[in-house]
C-alpha cells in the first residue's frame, strides 16, 4: 500500500514538471499547438526523466554504499567518488577534448570505481566501536580528491569550468543530452538482483562467507554499480549531494535493512525528492532558476539533522 501512494505522489510530481516553467503550456496545447508540442518533448519531458533517474539511481546506490561501508553517514557524493567521477571528466577534457562523451563517461567511471575501492581500504581497518571515525575519514578522503582536482583546474585554466560542471542542475537538459542517465538508472535497477546478497554483508565477511557469500563478488558488483551511476550522474547533470545520504537512512529507519524489500521505497524517494527539488527550484525565483543541487543542499542538511536526533524505527 506504501508503495502504491508513493508512486501515485511521484506520478503526480512528474505531471506538475510537465507544465512548470518559463513558457507556460497547459495539457491542451500540448495537443494543439505544435510548438507546445516541441517544447514539451524536447526539454520538459527529458528534464523530468533526468530527475526521476538520477535521483532513483543516487538513491539506490547511496544505500548500497553504507552497507559496502558499514556506515549509515556516508554516501558517494561526498565520500570520494563523486570527487573522482569529476577527475576522470576533467582529465579527459584536458588529455583527449575532442574525445565524444561515452569515453567520458568511461574514464569517469573508472576513477570513480578507483576512488571508491581506495574508500573501503581506508576505512575497513577502523574500529566499529567508533562509527564516527568511518564519515570522518571519507569526507577527508573527498576533500583530499577534490583539492587533487581544483589543482588539476587551476593548472589548466578550468575552474570556472569545473565550478559550472560540479554544480548539479537540470536546466541545460534536453532529448539528446540526458540519455546517460538511462544507464545509472539501469546499473541502480541491476542491483535488486543482487540485493539479498548485500543485505547479508552487513552481518560481517565472516558470516557472510559462511552463509555461501561470495563477499569480493558482491562487493565489486556493488562498486561498479555506485561507479557507474555516480559518474553518469556527474557527467550529465553534475554533483547532487545529500540524496545519498538522507533517504536510505530515511528508509531504513522506517523499514529495516531488507534491501530486497526497501529498494523499491528508496528508489521512489530519491525519485521524488530530485524532481520536488527541482519543481522548487523553478518556482522560487522565477523566471530564474536554483541549481537543484543548492536546494537539495538545504533540504538535505535539515532533514540529515533530524535524523540524527530521531529514535529508528522498524516497521
Amino acid at each position: 500500500m506504501r508503495l502504491w501512494l508513493g508512486l501515485v505522489g511521484v506520478l503526480l510530481l512528474a505531471v506538475l514538471s510537465l507544465f512548470i516553467g518559463v513558457i507556460p503550456i497547459s495539457p491542451r496545447d500540448v495537443f494543439t499547438d505544435p510548438e507546445a508540442t516541441r517544447l514539451m518533448v524536447t526539454s520538459r519531458l527529458p528534464r523530468t526523466l533526468a530527475a526521476l533517474l538520477a535521483g532513483a539511481a543516487l538513491a539506490i546506490t547511496g544505500q548500497i554504499m553504507q552497507v559496502l561501508a558499514r556506515n549509515r553517514f556516508v554516501e558517494p557524493m561526498t565520500a570520494g567518488a563523486g570527487q573522482s567521477a569529476a577527475l576522470g571528466v576533467l582529465l579527459a577534457t584536458l588529455l583527449i577534448p575532442g574525445a565524444p562523451v561515452w569515453i567520458k563517461m568511461c574514464l569517469a567511471a573508472a576513477t570513480t570505481l578507483a576512488g571508491s575501492v581506495g574508500l573501503l581500504v581506508l576505512i575497513r581497518p577502523l574500529p566499529p566501536t567508533q562509527p564516527l571515525l568511518v564519515p570522518l575519514v571519507a569526507l577527508i578522503y573527498g576533500g583530499l580528491i577534490g583539492a587533487a582536482v581544483n589543482f588539476v583546474a587551476y593548472q589548466g585554466d578550468m575552474m570556472q569550468y569545473l565550478q559550472v560542471w560540479l554544480t548539479g542542475e537540470l536546466s541545460g537538459v534536453l532529448k539528446g543530452r540526458y540519455e546517460l542517465l538511462w544507464i545509472a538508472g539501469g546499473a541502480a535497477a541491476a542491483t535488486w538482483f543482487i540485493a539479498g546478497r548485500i543485505t547479508l554483508l552487513n552481518l560481517g565477511d565472516d558470516v557472510a562467507r559462511s552463509l555461501g557469500i561470495n563477499v569480493r563478488n558482491v562487493t565489486a558488483a556493488g562498486l561498479l554499480a555506485v561507479s557507474v551511476v555516480t559518474a553518469m550522474v556527474v557527467v550529465t547533470l553534475g554533483a547532487i549531494p545529500f540524496v545519498g545520504l538522507v533517504v536510505p537512512n530515511l528508509v531504513s529507519r522506517r523499514m529495516g535493512d531488507n534491501l530486497p524489500r526497501t529498494l523499491p521505497f528508496t528508489a521512489l524517494i530519491g525519485a521524488g525528492l530530485v524532481l520536488a527539488a527541482d519543481i522548487c527550484g523553478r518556482t522560487i525565483r522565477a523566471p530564474f532558476e536554483v541549481p537543484v543541487a543548492a536546494v537539495i543542499g538545504v533540504v538535505g542538511a535539515v532533514l540529515f539533522l533530524i535524523l540524527l536526533y530521531r529514535e529508528p524505527r522498524h516497521g
